[in-house]
């Protein structure tokens, strides 16, 4: 069974930096995308960053710039650095890991962690 483990939110100023980290466990298809998604108070869940096993990233355009992503795959772990932090980026936060497969591919989510950006 496919396991998420996420640490680092919690509460910081403007203008400060977290870093999420999701460690994962059980059997994962090699090649994959690990992902952070957000979902503030009021709107609709929304992807914040991908990675893909090779290295490949993507970045929502409200955090390009700010965010960066990077994954350890000897350690099957993906990581969220946020610097520059607005109080906009309030939101859980959730990690997503994806199997890419044409056939019978997976999907799975952590818990969700608390980002608190105040002003």
């Amino acid at each position: 069974q496919v396991q998420l483990v996420e640490s680092g939110g919690g509460l910081v100023q403007a203008g400060g930096s977290l870093r999420l980290s999701c460690a994962a466990s059980g059997s994962i298809f090699s090649a994959n995308a690990m992902a952070w998604y957000r979902q503030a108070p009021g709107k609709q869940r929304e992807l914040v960053a991908s990675i893909i096993t090779g290295g490949t990233t993507t970045y929502a355009d409200s955090v390009k710039g700010r965010f960066t992503i990077s994954r350890d795959n000897a350690k099957n772990t993906v990581y969220l650095q946020m610097n520059s932090l607005k109080p906009e980026d309030t939101a859980v936060y959730y990690c997503n890991v994806r199997e890419l497969m044409v056939i019978a591919g997976r999907n799975y989510w952590g818990q969700g962690t608390q980002v608190t950006v105040s002003s």
